[in-house]
């Protein structure tokens, strides 16, 4: 379930929002109405990060094991079939 909160909430009641993270890994905040930051748990965030720098190194280990270069516009035109 999404828990969307205005980002006052996390001035003024601060333990709510914390329980709610620690619950649900995440609390998105709002300003005026609109959607301003997501608040995620440190677990959460560890998470997210961990996925993107194995990717990365992967690459990295891939880029030095060959010679092929890809332009932007062939990585970005092979992205966009595949969506």
């Amino acid at each position: 379930m999404m828990d969307i909160r205005p980002v006052s909430d996390l001035r003024n009641n601060y333990p709510e929002i914390e329980k709610a993270v620690q619950a649900n890994g995440h609390v998105f905040l709002t300003k005026n109405g609109y959607g301003s930051m997501v608040v995620i748990s440190i677990e959460e965030y560890s998470r997210l990060v961990n996925n993107v720098e194995l990717a990365l190194d992967e690459a990295d280990k891939a880029a030095k094991s060959s010679s092929k270069r890809l332009s932007h516009s062939d990585v970005f035109s092979h992205l966009k079939k595949i969506i």
